[in-house]
């Protein structure tokens, strides 16, 4: 048995102080009360909704699966002292290798990878992101204006600052166009 303290208490009868439930942040904002969403009016036109997924050919449609395909199969290339070396290895940058007894340049099977053009993705898919969208670096709403839905994605630039963000957001929601790195989520986006 525990010895008690200088109040008389023993240990597991003493009062823990009251602490608040801790709330993870943005978990009010998640799920608001169904009474408080606001809905749009019905005489309002509605805004096109942003695809989820690029329309594309049957042809480019199996080249994002065999780009994925290639992707799993690719090697990691490593760089030729990389497990010597940490500031060779750190950073997963390529350089050939150049010497004339490298066994790594002659192909020695126990040595990694060299890269080559062969492990390039299809061409007709290369720079596409998983759902197919052409990513298009945006700053204006003209530039926003002139992409094409469809098969194009905006990427709104770094340079761009939060007050001109939320605009250029909204202006792609009205306009049906997908952003790729929104500080809003849509609603419908977030399950």
């Amino acid at each position: 048995m525990a010895d008690p303290d200088k109040n008389g208490q023993l240990p597991e009868e003493k009062e823990k102080p009251a602490t608040r439930p801790r709330r993870r942040r943005g978990a009010a904002e998640a799920s608001p009360p169904a009474e408080t969403k606001a809905t749009p009016p019905s005489d309002a036109p509605e805004a096109p909704r942003a695809p989820k997924r690029a329309e594309l050919s049957d042809r480019a449609r199996a080249l994002l699966v065999a780009r994925d395909i290639l992707d799993d199969r690719r090697p990691a290339f490593v760089r030729q002292a990389a497990h010597r070396y940490w500031r060779i290895g750190r950073d997963e940058s390529w350089r050939r290798p150049r010497g004339l007894q490298s066994k790594q340049r002659r192909h020695y099977g126990y040595r990694s990878r060299i890269v080559r053009i062969g492990y390039r993705s299809p061409a007709a898919v290369r720079g596409l992101t998983p759902a197919g969208f052409r990513p298009v670096v945006i700053a204006t709403r003209e530039e926003l204006s002139s992409l094409e839905p469809k098969s194009q994605a905006a990427v709104i630039a770094r340079t761009v600052g939060t007050r001109r963000r939320l605009v250029l957001e909204e202006e792609a929601r009205r306009l049906g166009i997908r952003v790729l790195n929104p500080i809003v989520v849509p609603e419908e986006e977030e399950s």
